[in-house]
């Protein structure tokens, strides 16, 4: 009998009323941040080991699907991260950590409930 369950959630984030396969979602956060550590598109890339042609027709795709820029270019200097993309990151983070937290409530609920799974010890007791 299943002692334990578990899931895995892919959250995507993209603008109202605009669904779309190719949001905002984890490859893209891990990109960006990729970006803001190295300070270039295409170190950040590299360290995905992706192609830096697909990097950079993901984050145009993104930008222009949301409307503003994920990053500043600066040539041979590098690019940064827009405050709009930090925000960004910001909301995805933070929708995919209310997500799993969700969830990992629910599983631990509804196992419990179904007999599933052992009791937790409440460790204030």
């Amino acid at each position: 009998m299943l002692d334990k369950l578990d899931c895995t959630l892919r959250l995507t984030v993209h603008p109202a009323g605009e669904p779309s396969a190719h949001g905002f979602g984890p490859g893209t956060a891990q990109l960006l941040r990729g970006v803001e550590r190295y300070g270039s598109l295409n170190r950040a890339a590299k360290e995905m080991g992706m192609a830096y042609s697909k990097a950079w027709t993901g984050i145009k795709n993104l930008e222009e699907l949301f409307g503003f820029s994920l990053m500043e270019r600066h040539g041979s200097y590098g690019s940064r991260l827009t405050e709009a993309a930090r925000q960004l990151l910001a909301v995805f983070d933070g929708a995919t950590l209310a997500a799993r937290t969700a969830v990992e409530d629910y599983l631990g609920c509804e196992a419990l409930l179904a007999g599933l799974c052992p009791a937790q010890k409440d460790p204030s007791r």
